[in-house]
């Protein structure tokens, strides 16, 4: 029988460790990301193809990012509220997801409901969102400032206020929690009604503005999956 040398036997070590620790840096492009996006009428895409909404763009991104994408699901709908959302997830049997993102408050403002409700509701919504996956999974978009819009105008110095204290409130929360809150306001301010910022409805942002807003969340969400 042939015996192996000590040099041969410490090289085959090496290659061994070298092997397993490859495995282990790629192991966040093996696990299938479950993707679920909650929210209103921003987050499903209200006047833009579904194709153009911003959590489809960024299932894309992370497709192009060597990521397997399982799921890429929305539960939002046009005119939420947070208790909207809230009795919408009670309704929905939500299990297997391991990524999950929050944007919502829009139609709490616009509709002058009380302020202590949207704060009470979001953290609900948030606690939610952290019992499901966890909150090193969780992340959450501000809302974007609609007094910029056509449709804003008349009142786009309330608005922007009252927006500012809104997401005040949700990057506090997220901070207190270390989750990661992404900033896309300045993103729909910097753009207001330019060319080929919004939708044909002249309030909700254009697919391509929510190209944009993916351009911020993904380096975020990138990190989130890779940790």
């Amino acid at each position: 029988m042939k015996s192996i040398s000590t040099k041969t036997f410490l090289w085959s070590l090496i290659f061994l460790l070298f092997a397993c620790h490859n495995k282990t840096e790629n192991t966040s492009e093996l696990v299938p990301v479950k993707y679920l996006a909650l929210g209103d009428s921003y987050t499903i895409g209200q006047g833009v193809d579904l194709a153009d909404s911003w959590p489809l763009q960024l299932g894309a991104k992370l497709i192009e990012n060597s990521f397997s994408l399982d799921k890429n699901d929305i539960i939002a709908q046009t005119g939420w509220e947070t208790t909207d959302l809230l009795n919408a997830i009670a309704d929905s049997s939500l299990e297997d997801y391991n990524l999950i993102s929050l944007l919502i408050g829009v139609n709490n403002q616009f509709s002058n409901r009380p302020f202590e409700t949207y704060t009470t509701e979001f953290d609900l919504l948030l606690n939610q969102a952290i019992e499901l996956v966890g909150a090193n999974r969780t992340f959450v978009i501000s809302i974007p400032d609609y007094g910029v819009t056509p449709f804003g105008s008349n009142n786009s110095e309330n608005i922007a206020i009252e927006l500012d204290e809104y997401n005040a409130y949700a990057a506090s929360k997220c901070q207190t929690l270390n989750i990661p809150f992404i900033n896309i306001t300045e993103i729909s301010r910097q753009l207001g009604d330019a060319n080929g910022a919004l939708a044909t409805d002249n309030l909700h942002p254009s697919g391509m503005q929510y190209g944009k807003w993916v351009e911020e969340m993904l380096p975020v969400v990138l990190e989130i999956l890779e940790e």
